[in-house]
């Protein structure tokens, strides 16, 4: 097991990437360049740093993947909260999701705050 699959914050970012990907595949065809790979990019993004930071050296450069982590997920909380507005969420899907980023960014900020 690596490193980084022990972390409860990268499970819950691994969770919601794998429910951004379930998400966005019905969006439009048309956007499969445009805002759905903007939303899925942003969603990968979150779990792939903390793997990476998990792998660096010392607790102040680990704090810097971190910070990039949550920098991701307010992407995301934007790219999704237009996809709603451009009709490809419903407000149920967009409520569910945003619960679980927001759980996400919870449990990402304790772990930069215990790297302090």
């Amino acid at each position: 097991m690596n490193p980084y699959e022990r972390l409860d914050a990268w499970k819950q970012a691994h969770n919601l990437a794998l429910m951004v990907y379930r998400l966005t595949e019905r969006w439009p065809s048309h956007e499969r360049f445009g805002i759905t790979s903007q939303v899925r990019r942003a969603a990968v993004s979150v779990p792939s740093n903390l793997a990476a930071g998990a792998a660096k050296r010392g607790r102040r450069e680990f704090r810097r993947y971190i910070d990039i982590a949550l920098g991701s997920l307010s992407e995301l909380r934007y790219l999704l909260h237009l996809a709603r507005d451009l009709g490809y969420v419903s407000d149920a899907s967009h409520a569910e999701v945003d619960v679980v980023r927001d759980r996400t960014g919870r449990m990402i900020w304790r772990l930069y705050q215990a790297m302090q």
